[in-house]
């Protein structure tokens, strides 16, 4: 059985740079596990509510779906810290190192580009929402600025993951 030697940290700005988003996409990861975690005690408490005691809900679904999906874009960072995401590695797994490592700084680069535009955007959608003052078209009408706020905080977190993989790549580390 063989044991992986961990890698010794390299010192400077690369390495502290890593390890402070590092942090931070850690907490992403924990603040996303609690929204799950309070979207399945809302749902069991929905389930309850309507069912056990036959009473009507009025926000928990819509509260649900909003956490669900807030998880989903605040987590998105940790995934990328643990290297989490779909990927194809048959491609890369045949070419020379060189090569490999070109691939993936190109693949870096265009992941950010991409998600750069998005962050973009889903703050264009969060300031829109907010200045308008926006609410749900339902009986608890939630203001909807805080359901879109995941999507600039998400998807920055993820650029700045995505940032500090990239330096850390160029500097030498696994890219």
């Amino acid at each position: 059985m063989a044991h992986s030697v961990p890698k010794p940290a390299r010192p400077g700005p690369v390495a502290a740079l890593s390890r402070v988003v590092g942090a931070i996409s850690v907490v992403c990861g924990v603040i996303a596990a609690g929204m799950i975690f309070a979207s399945v005690v809302i749902t069991c408490q929905m389930i309850v509510v309507r069912f056990v005691l036959g009473d009507s809900t009025i926000w928990q679904t819509e509260a649900v779906i909003y956490l669900m999906i807030g998880a989903t874009l605040v987590g998105l960072p940790y995934v990328q810290k643990l290297r989490g995401h779909v990927n194809v590695d048959l491609v890369p797994g045949l070419l020379p190192p060189a090569l490999r490592r070109a691939l993936a700084l190109v693949v870096l680069l265009a992941s950010i580009a991409v998600l750069g535009i998005m962050l973009w955007y889903g703050f264009e959608l969060f300031h829109v929402a907010w200045s308008r003052g926006w609410t749900s078209d339902t009986v608890w009408g939630a203001p909807l600025w805080v359901p879109y706020l995941a999507m600039p905080v998400g998807f920055g977190l993820f650029v700045l993951q995505l940032v500090a993989d990239l330096i850390e790549a160029l500097a030498g580390g696994e890219a």
